[in-house]
């Protein structure tokens, strides 16, 4: 198996295992982790701009959202 191949598969499996999570904060911080994996698959792909475009929407509105929930509890 090719390293593209283990981005893939890697990047499937914790972007699945992120919507098995309850807690809205870790679904976020686990997808986030997902997505960015996907991004690097898409760069791997020599630049697959349909993967990598949705991921990078995701991964800034996962991150939007943890941070402006951690400025409401500081």
């Amino acid at each position: 198996m090719d390293w593209t191949s283990v981005a893939g598969y890697s990047a499937s499996a914790v972007l699945i295992i992120s919507f098995m999570l309850k807690d809205i904060t870790q679904l976020r911080i686990v997808n986030t982790v997902g997505c960015a994996l996907f991004v690097l698959y898409g760069v791997m792909l020599d630049e697959n701009w349909p993967i990598i475009i949705p991921n990078v929407f995701i991964m800034g509105v996962n991150i939007y959202h943890l941070t402006k929930k951690e400025k409401r509890t500081a």
